[in-house]
């Protein structure tokens, strides 16, 4: 595996995303373990916690998705980000980051071009004129079907873009998904709450590991398809034997960890059931789409608020809960309930180890078993951080 991967952007101070990508990366992901040793310090049981050797990520052409800004002309497009400099509409073009697939090598003359055809105008800060913001793009490793997303200020170049969307198409892979979302608010906000399919396809299938996943727009999803493969499927390993017959997922999204479980203990335990939880509607379509197209029975996705639903719910305690949460962690009161909810098994999935490390001191009536790094996130300090505890 390579050590090193250069930029010529962060040499020259252009684009600073990637703050340790100057460092070689066998010194990155040791820098990442001694982090996570650290903050799990005062939970590993010796001769009981197991830490598992490190994943790691390849060091370029990992990511599935770009979020470009436009700046420029609509003849001479600039898609990159802004320069942090006086001049508001200063851009450095990206379209050669080495963090995108090969794929976009291509995509990004195919996009330009089509700017100009249909008329989009670059937005100018300074000016306040102007229609195309962003452009949001995720590939699907699955089917390398692409999704486009055309963050405009308003609908008024929508006919000339529908106009121009056949030749469009003909240059993308199939299933494709184009959108146009609408952001009016002269402010350096992503994306709108509206969003306009030009396309029948509204969504993306990816595969991990056999489970079909959906994207959607808006929604999240992984940037690092490979590992976070082998996340889901280390997840599914660690549960595969265990007798599990309710599940909770919360924080579930599209439901990868969930359905990953579901697909192994299902086949043991016809009985099995699984609740999966996420306050994203669009997220929770995606994953019963998946459970649909899974065949997978007595498997219920709900859009509700994790700790709200668990902190009501009555009924039978489950036999395994999956947290999966966003950085500030699952909070002491969620952690305070499930600790005394006394679940034989937990599974804690993090992208922030010092929220993690919090949560853990609530949870005093489990003992942390397995403990694994999953490099999603090279060149930076962040990493994914995959626990099992067992209740004592």
């Amino acid at each position: 595996m390579p050590n090193m991967l250069t930029c010529a952007h962060f040499q020259a101070g252009n684009c600073t995303s990637c703050q340790w990508i100057e460092k070689p990366y066998s010194v990155q992901v040791a820098e990442k373990e001694a982090d996570l040793k650290r903050l799990i310090s005062p939970f590993i049981l010796q001769n009981i916690t197991e830490i598992q050797p490190l994943v790691y990520s390849d060091i370029s052409h990992f990511r599935n998705k770009a979020k470009m800004v436009v700046l420029g002309s609509v003849e001479r497009p600039i898609l990159g980000i802004l320069k942090e400099q006086a001049d508001p509409q200063s851009g450095v073009d990206l379209t050669d980051c080495a963090l995108y697939p090969h794929t976009f090598k291509t995509l990004f003359p195919i996009l330009k071009d089509f700017i100009g055809r249909a008329g989009l105008v670059p937005y100018n800060i300074a000016k306040k004129k102007g229609e195309l913001k962003y452009i949001l793009i995720t590939q699907s490793q699955y089917n390398q079907s692409v999704m486009l997303r055309f963050v405009v200020r308003s609908e008024a170049k929508r006919a000339l873009v529908e106009r121009e969307l056949p030749k469009l198409l003909e240059k993308l892979p199939a299933q494709s998904v184009v959108s146009l979302n609408i952001q009016p608010q002269h402010a350096a906000v992503l994306e709108g709450e509206t969003e306009i399919f030009l396309t029948e396809q509204t969504t993306l299938e990816e595969h991990f590991n056999g489970v079909p996943l959906f994207i959607r727009p808006q929604g999240f999803f992984q940037t690092n398809p490979q590992v976070a493969s082998k996340l889901y499927h280390t997840a599914q390993q660690w549960v595969a034997e265990l007798p599990i017959k309710k599940m909770w997922d919360l924080f579930c999204g599209v439901g990868g960890f969930g359905l990953h479980c579901a697909k192994t203990l299902s086949n043991k335990n016809p009985d099995f059931e699984l609740t999966g939880i996420e306050i994203s509607a669009s997220a929770i379509a995606s994953a019963t789409k998946s459970t649909e197209k899974l065949g997978l029975k007595n498997v219920k996705f709900a859009s509700l608020d994790s700790a709200q639903f668990a902190l009501n719910e009555q009924g039978e305690t489950p036999d395994l809960v999956v947290v999966n949460p966003p950085r500030r962690g699952i909070g002491k009161p969620l952690a305070e309930f499930l600790n005394d909810l006394g679940s034989p098994y937990l599974i804690y999935s993090s992208c922030n180890a010092n929220s993690m490390a919090k949560d853990f001191e609530s949870l005093t009536n489990y003992n942390l078993m397995k403990v694994q790094l999953f490099d999603m996130f090279p060149h930076t300090s962040h990493y994914e951080v995959l626990t099992f505890l067992i209740k004592k």
